[in-house]
């Protein structure tokens, strides 16, 4: 009897434990990231790296695919879609999927080489999910990256400016598309400025464009990492 009382006092003082510091194996978001393609490293700083940011405390549990095949199949377990890839994603059922799953109102965070324009057959990607693109950049080098809106949970403890060595995206909005809240912006050499950091106006999903994010230099960096877990936390709506 003595026994039996003992262990439900210990699972009480568990579950109220669970409930006042969140239970961190119930509260872990489901990100599928995916990466291939050409210039860069995708299973290093992708596959490895950032998916050691994200598990990182247990925010969220990874699965990368460099195979856009089995994206269809992971998407109805899937909280937030990184897309990080270049290479093409040409199966039709896919891309019919990947705009279901935001006019869902899920999350997808748009990482560095996916949002260039890269699909001349797929124009409404561009168009609907990243409202603009990237047809050039900078030559790799040094450049500062200044937080325009620090009320956004997205850069939250991100300082208020940084530099790092990496391509400068030369993003453009495109003024037909759903539109974007700029959150942090690059400088170059030159004085121009483009969007590093910004939230896509979609009516329904929850969409962060990254522009960093070229190699060891943003991926090991502290305001990467926390832009990261940020963006991925807010676009799960965590």
């Amino acid at each position: 009897m003595q026994h039996h009382i003992s262990n439900s006092i210990f699972r009480l003082a568990l579950g109220l434990a669970l409930l006042l510091t969140g239970n961190p194996l119930a509260a872990q978001i489901r990100v599928l990231m995916v990466g291939g393609g050409g210039s860069h490293d995708f299973n290093r700083w992708y596959k490895q790296e950032d998916a050691a940011t994200l598990e990182k405390g247990g925010l969220a549990t990874v699965i990368y695919t460099d195979d856009p095949a089995t994206i269809l199949g992971h998407l109805p377990n899937t909280d937030v879609l990184m897309l990080a890839n270049n290479q093409p994603i040409k199966d039709s059922a896919t891309r019919t999927a990947i705009f279901a799953f935001a006019d869902a109102g899920k999350g997808l965070v748009l990482a560095h080489p996916a949002i260039w324009y890269n699909w001349r057959d797929w124009p409404l990607y561009n168009f609907k999910l990243v409202s603009g693109g990237s047809r050039s950049h900078e030559k790799y080098g040094a450049f500062t990256v200044t937080v325009n809106d620090k009320k956004h949970p997205v850069t939250k403890n991100v300082p208020a400016s940084f530099t790092l060595d990496d391509e400068l995206y030369h993003y453009n909005a495109d003024p037909a598309g759903p539109g974007i809240r700029v959150l942090a912006t690059s400088k170059n050499e030159a004085g121009v400025s483009h969007p590093a950091l910004f939230v896509v106006k979609h009516p329904k999903a929850r969409i962060i464009g990254f522009a960093l994010g070229h190699d060891a230099a943003s991926h090991e960096l502290e305001a990467y990492r926390t832009i990261l877990r940020n963006a991925v936390k807010w676009a799960a709506r965590k």
